[in-house]
């Protein structure tokens, strides 16, 4: 699938939809989304929700692991928050491929904030499924 197939691929995803997330860019292997933080990617005390900033890396994942063209499911991710976040800030977060196999891939997500700081670092595996894209696009 080339990169357009793809990026309309995932506008199919609800949650990454109602958070605000945009996929930025998707290739082989690789994916860039970006949110900017509002009052509700917020948690109580007035940083940005552990639960925005995985969803925000699992998209940008979710993006680079099916940009192969084969469904790829999620099977273990994992995620280290680095620095707070607040409403006003631009994150963004880069998916590269780390290692690929017939059934199993895996890739390591940066996310960064507008001045380039390191903000959280996301960890994930997926099975590659036989199943491909294209067959179940809309």
């Amino acid at each position: 699938m080339q990169e357009e197939e793809l990026k309309a691929f995932f506008t199919r995803d609800r949650l990454a939809a109602l958070l605000g997330i945009e996929l930025e860019s998707v290739g082989s292997g690789k994916a860039t989304a970006r949110v900017t933080l509002s009052d509700k990617h917020l948690n109580g005390v007035d940083i940005a929700h552990g639960g925005t900033l995985f969803t925000l890396a699992d998209f940008a994942f979710a993006a680079a692991s099916n940009s192969h063209g084969t469904v790829a499911v999620g099977i273990n991710a994992t995620i280290s928050y680095l620095k707070p976040s607040r409403a006003g800030e631009t994150l963004t977060a880069e998916a590269v491929e780390i290692g690929r196999s017939h059934r199993l891939a895996t890739y390591e997500v940066r996310v960064r904030n507008q001045t380039g700081d390191l903000v959280a670092l996301f960890q994930g595996t997926v099975y590659r499924k036989q199943e491909r894209l294209a067959d179940i696009a809309p």
